[in-house]
Formats: C-alpha cells, structure tokens, sequence
C-alpha cells in the first residue's frame, strides 16, 4: 500500500467528521476503555464513533491526534494485516504523535485481531467496529485477552428515532398533543424499521430491498462460501413466515426440502448461524423445555421490522411480535424466554413480567385465550408486571387476583 493514499484518506476523514451532524445515541462508553463496536450492517456503528470523535474535540482532543479509517472504502480494497502498520506509519510522518485510532470495519482484513491486540497492549486508544457477531465469540474474547470492551449498536429504538425525526417527548408525552406526532410517527417506525439512514429515503422498501441484498450477498454468501443460495433464500422467507411460533431445524429442513432443494438438517444449522452471525435474527428459548431440546426447538425473530417486512404480505401482527422481542432482548439480554406447556406466553421475563402480544384485541376468543395464558402463566411464576401489548387498545383488566395492563405498543416503548 502507498503512503500517499493513506496519508490522503487520515487528513480527508480529520476535514470531514468535525463538520458532520451527528445526533446522540443512547450509549455510554468508559473514557479510558478501547471498545469493539458491532452489530447490524448500517445501524449507525460509524456514526457513532463519529460521535465520540466530536465529543473528543468539543474537550480538548486535537483533530491531528484522530486516524479514522474505514476499510470499505475502496482505495483500500487489497488491503492485508500488514498495511496497518504502513497506516500507521503514515500517519506519525505526518503529525509525529501517537494516534486516536479509529477502524471501521476492520473485518474485512483477515488476521486483523493480533494486530489490534498488539495496539492495545502497546497502550493505544483504539476503537473498532465490525459487521460480524463472531467478534463477540468466546474465541474472540481469548484471542483480544480481554484487551477490548465490547458494545453492540442496535438499529434506533422508538426513543432514538423521534429524537432523529426532531420530536422529543417530554414526561408527560401520553396526555399531550404532541402524541398524535408519535403515534404518526411511530407507523412509519413500526412498518420500515429503525435503520438511520432509511429517514431520508422516500423508497424505504427500496433501500431495505438493496440493504438486505447486501447483507445477504456479502455478509453471508461471500463470506461463508454458501452453495446453495436459493435454499438460504428459502430458509430466511419461511423464518420470517414463522416468526410467531416455535419451529425445530428438522421443520426447517423439511420446509426447505419441499420447495425443490434437498437439504440436510446440518446444512440448515450452518445456515441459520450465518444468519445469526450477520445480526439478522436472533432466537429465544422456552422456558419449559428440556435442557436437550431447547437448542434444537425455538423461535426466531428478525433483527428489525423493515427488513422482515420484504418476506411478509400482511406483516402487522408479525412485526408487533418481532419489535416487543427485540426491546426485550435489548433491555434483558438472554434473561427472556417463551412458554410453551400445555399453554402459550409469548414472553416470560423470569421474576419481572409475562407478556402476551396481540395486533388487536376486538374478537372475544382472541381476548379470552391472550388473559388465559397470562393467568396460567402467573399461576407458576410470579412476577412484576402482566402485560398485554397491542397496537393500540389500552385499558386495565382484573382477572382472578391479576392486574393485567393492555398497552399500545408506542406507549410501551417509551415508557420501558
């Protein structure tokens, strides 16, 4: 790699990131820490450290002390381990100083983990972001000796895009006029998602079309070397499809199967943790289930609403489910579960809810089965709420000694 360009590309990014406009994310970092930063492709990981870099500068930091670098960029396309320390060469011939460091999706070049390891034992700042869950794997964490604290960004939550979208809710946001701004905007949050940059798009399904075609062809076909794409194509359309209930990875092979493409059952368990491994869904347990069959038998939720959408006609009730698991998941990390016994929760928090999700709650034999299950459910595990989260009936119901609040889902969202 030539000096030149990368002496080019560190005083572009110096010129260019004071100047951006950048609204905060709802993160916290240590000052002294280095971080890995990862999570979905575009969920705003650049824009975050982008973020740290002006707050850095607002105290006292010198723009000269920051290299940033995103090897996406493509003059750096070729790039290998060694490069980096030619960056960073580059870099001290120019300012004669130790740097900031910044690296953008520094997945892309292989081996980079003993470089970053050799920077932070060396006593460097260092900040990274990267595409890929494996980042946050056991072997990761040996292969950084404990080096990096790790943060995932998320895609905005309901909070974060009202504050993106200008609105600001005050406390007493529920009684004021200004909740008919965010039940407004809140539709367009619910049905496209909370991907940064989809705000200023017109087109959103276009841009969630192209993001996925992305991550699908890149982050996972290109990366792991898949065969059989049509089949990886087919296994993501039926996840999506049966986002409400629990499915084993033989059913997924038998899905698969009938649509013209033999598969085995291994094949489908390397399939489903590429997906996982590119941020595109997660899975949740039941609680109930035998310690043998709660790897084998779960539920799967995609990562965010607009993307979910592309593979379901009538999306609603999938995407109330989908965006109520992903707040949780966020809020309680692995601490949430599904119960399946005899009677169906959609989500148990062990010791602080049970919550039921239902798009409308009109019907009488929709309204009877969701207070059943949450009486059933309290029955064996106390907790400190029962929640009936729907997307837009509230009101308070008393059934057999239970409190069971039914929530609108923008309400909910704010106010957890």
């Amino acid at each position: 790699m030539e000096k030149s360009i990368s002496k080019k590309i560190i005083l572009e990014n110096q010129q260019r990131i004071p100047g951006l406009k950048i609204i905060k994310r709802d993160y916290v970092t240590e000052q002294n820490a280095n971080y890995i930063f990862t999570g979905q492709r575009r969920a705003g990981k650049t824009y975050f450290i982008f973020s740290l870099i002006q707050e850095m500068l607002k105290q006292g930091t010198p723009v000269e002390s920051v290299l940033y670098i995103n090897f996406e960029d493509e003059r750096l396309i070729g790039l290998n381990v060694t490069d980096l320390d030619t960056i960073i060469d580059s870099y001290k011939e120019m300012f004669g100083n130790e740097p900031i460091l910044f690296f953008d999706e520094i997945q892309n070049i292989t081996g980079w983990q003993k470089f970053a390891r050799r920077l932070a034992d060396s006593n460097h700042r260092v900040y990274i972001t990267g595409s890929n869950s494996e980042m946050l794997s056991s072997e990761m964490a040996s292969t950084l000796g404990g080096r990096f604290m790790v943060k995932e960004i998320e895609t905005l939550s309901f909070i974060e895009f009202l504050r993106f979208m200008g609105t600001e809710p005050d406390a007493n946001f529920e009684f004021s006029p200004a909740r008919f701004e965010i039940i407004r905007l809140f539709e367009i949050y619910f049905e496209s998602g909370g991907f940064p940059e989809l705000i200023q798009f017109v087109d959103k399904k276009d841009y969630l079309s192209t993001l996925f075609q992305k991550v699908f062809l890149g982050d996972i076909i290109a990366r792991n070397q898949v065969r059989n794409p049509f089949a990886l194509r087919v296994l993501i359309k039926k996840l999506a499809e049966s986002t409400m209930d629990e499915v084993s990875f033989n059913r997924m092979k038998n899905i698969v199967n009938s649509s013209g493409m033999p598969i085995v059952t291994s094949t489908i368990i390397e399939y489903v943790k590429y997906l996982e491994d590119a941020f595109l869904i997660s899975s949740l347990e039941n609680f109930n289930a035998k310690i043998s069959s709660r790897e084998s038998k779960k539920k799967y939720y995609f990562r965010d609403t607009g993307i979910l959408s592309l593979f379901l006609m009538e999306a609603e009730p999938f995407q109330l489910e989908t965006i109520v698991y992903n707040k949780l998941r966020i809020n309680f990390g692995t601490n949430v579960y599904y119960l399946r016994n005899g009677f169906e929760v959609d989500f148990l928090v062990p010791g602080e809810a049970i919550i039921q999700v239902c798009y409308k709650m009109d019907e009488l034999v929709t309204r009877k089965r969701e207070i059943s299950g949450l009486v059933k459910a309290g029955m064996k595990h106390k907790v400190k709420k029962y929640l009936i989260i729907t997307y837009n009936t509230d009101e308070t119901i008393q059934e057999k000694g239970i409190e069971i609040h039914v929530i609108p889902v923008w309400k909910w969202l704010l106010n957890s």
